[in-house]
């Protein structure tokens, strides 16, 4: 293990009930917002209802769920979608299966 092995790692922890507006979803993804306005089209992300854009903070996680598996896995959008929707889906199923275990 070298010396720089054991250091930590920084990061912000992020309220999933926060509002986002469509620029600071996009700087926090650090993506163009024309590619979070994309996710939106595609059904990747959702919004609130307002007269503006704005996402939950759950909406950053699935965001960046959405990046990684683009960037990764180099999914098309509706790739991407599906991909996202599934993962959700199967942990959902995870959730209650423990829930029934308890």
């Amino acid at each position: 293990m070298s010396p720089t092995d054991d250091r930590a790692l920084p990061g912000t922890i992020f309220d999933e009930s926060a509002i986002l507006s469509l620029e600071e979803l996009s700087r926090m993804c650090a993506v163009d917002q024309r590619h979070i306005v994309e996710f939106v089209e595609e059904g990747v992300l959702s919004t609130v209802q307002s007269t503006e854009w704005r996402f939950t903070g759950a909406e950053l996680r699935r965001a960046r769920l959405a990046l990684r598996l683009e960037r990764d896995l180099e999914l098309n959008l509706a790739g991407v979608a599906l991909a996202v929707e599934l993962i959700e889906e199967l942990a959902q199923l995870r959730r209650e299966l423990r829930a029934r275990r308890s």
